[in-house]
């Protein structure tokens, strides 16, 4: 039994903070208010100027199992993940091997059950090995529970092909995320183009290589009668060409933004730092801008970190043979308050929505709430610590990232999934 005494509580569907007390007894919520009274044996945690929210949910993470374990392992991941604040995922399926059938999707949710202690869940790929020839085993992954196909790394390059996964499997209510990207443009570089890719000296990759196949797979969808799911954009303008087909009201579509592409440039990449080497790439403070409007517009459905570890030794190489991708898990949250919360660019009912509610909706999966009647599913947020992401702070098995040994405004102190306590800082 566990009594939060004086939290100010968060939702999606109000700006305001409501402060109260909130009693969980057998992990769930049996009752919201003020000056609750105190039952036998409860334990109390005053929880006061502290922000108590639903657990976050991650539609878009790499946990690297199978096969590349060296980088991350569904332990660590799911570790990382509860040291944000998040409790529950979307695994990728571009691991070795990928994931496209039965027999691995089996194989790798048995693992998660085994070795996380937040709910897992895995996508499919399209095609066969993620090679964009064959459709993969969608049916069998569908009757494991799989909803969510993608060739996530890659697009699928092949627009028969996707169309014909479209209306296969649009019948049994999947969908489909979609990387987008033409390789021949975009090639190997992960840097946009522009005044910092020639100052640096490498051939980058254009934002239309990213916009041309957003369009491309919205009016497959649109021809299929298929959901399409947009991840990680990162252009102003493939913002406004999921915009202006949302605005038509004729084809199912949702989007994603990672917190990297609104808080960083290509600017950011100064002396070749490989740990803003990422795909899509970073690219201008224009598209930031344009992308933070619109995340508050309603355009992206969703946050999600795309996160993507490597091991250091990789993210040691040059920047062209460095591979692409940052961890996300441990920071996403408090870097969500720190950059926008604080300054008052969005509040916490922004928050709980897009990397909350809806991810959890894009997957039809129960919504947590702090209501009663709830099962116990939050974090609470304190606005006024701080979080120095070191090392040995983060849970991930890699630190891809900027914002290693750096100090932030905002700080993750209790995670509680139904009668248990995941995580506790005092």
């Amino acid at each position: 039994m566990l009594l939060l005494q004086n939290a100010r509580i968060a939702a999606e569907n109000s700006p305001v903070l409501r402060e109260g007390d909130v009693l969980i007894v057998e992990g769930k919520i049996q009752d919201i208010g003020s000056h609750l009274a105190v039952p036998e044996g409860a334990r109390v945690i005053d929880a006061r100027g502290r922000v108590l929210m639903p657990g976050m949910f991650d539609a878009h993470v790499h946990f690297r199992a199978p096969g590349f374990e060296a980088k991350e392992t569904i332990t660590t991941g799911s570790e990382a993940a509860i040291n944000g604040g998040v409790t529950g995922v979307v695994m990728m399926p571009n691991t070795r091997p990928a994931i496209d059938s039965a027999m691995v999707v089996a194989a790798v949710l048995d693992n998660a059950k085994l070795r996380s202690r937040i709910p897992i869940y895995t996508s499919g790929c399209v095609t066969k090995n993620r090679e964009g020839k064959e459709l993969a085993e969608i049916d069998g992954m569908r009757e494991l529970g799989v909803k969510m196909l993608t060739d996530d790394g890659d697009t699928t390059g092949d627009p028969a092909v996707l169309l014909r996964a479209m209306q296969y499997a649009t019948e049994f209510g999947m969908f489909f995320a979609s990387h987008c990207e033409v390789p021949e443009l975009a090639g190997p570089r992960a840097l946009n183009e522009g005044v910092m890719s020639y100052r640096l000296g490498i051939k980058g990759s254009p934002a239309c290589a990213e916009e041309i196949i957003i369009d491309r797979d919205i009016r497959l969808a649109h021809a299929s009668g298929a959901h399409i799911h947009i991840q990680h954009v990162s252009t102003k303008l493939g913002m406004e060409t999921i915009r202006w087909w949302k605005s038509r009201g004729d084809v199912k579509v949702t989007a994603e933004v990672a917190p990297h592409h609104l808080l960083f440039t290509d600017e950011h990449i100064g002396d070749y730092d490989t740990n803003y080497k990422m795909n899509p790439p970073l690219r201008t403070q224009a598209d930031c801008d344009a992308l933070l409007a619109g995340l508050v517009d309603g355009v992206f459905d969703i946050i999600a970190t795309d996160h993507a570890p490597h091991t250091p030794f990789e993210k040691a190489q040059d920047f062209i043979n460095a591979p692409n991708g940052i961890t996300g898990l441990d920071t996403a949250l408090v870097s969500l308050h720190h950059f926008f919360v604080q300054p008052g660019k969005f509040g916490w009912d922004l928050v709980v929505k897009r990397y909350s509610a809806e991810p959890r909706r894009l997957m039809d999966l129960p919504v947590p709430s702090i209501e009663v009647g709830q099962v116990a599913e939050f974090v609470l947020f304190d606005t006024e610590a701080e979080t120095t992401f070191t090392r040995e702070f983060m849970k991930s098995k890699s630190q891809n990232t900027p914002f290693i040994n750096q100090t932030l405004r905002g700080r993750v102190d209790l995670v509680v999934l139904g009668t248990e306590i995941l995580l506790e800082r005092s």
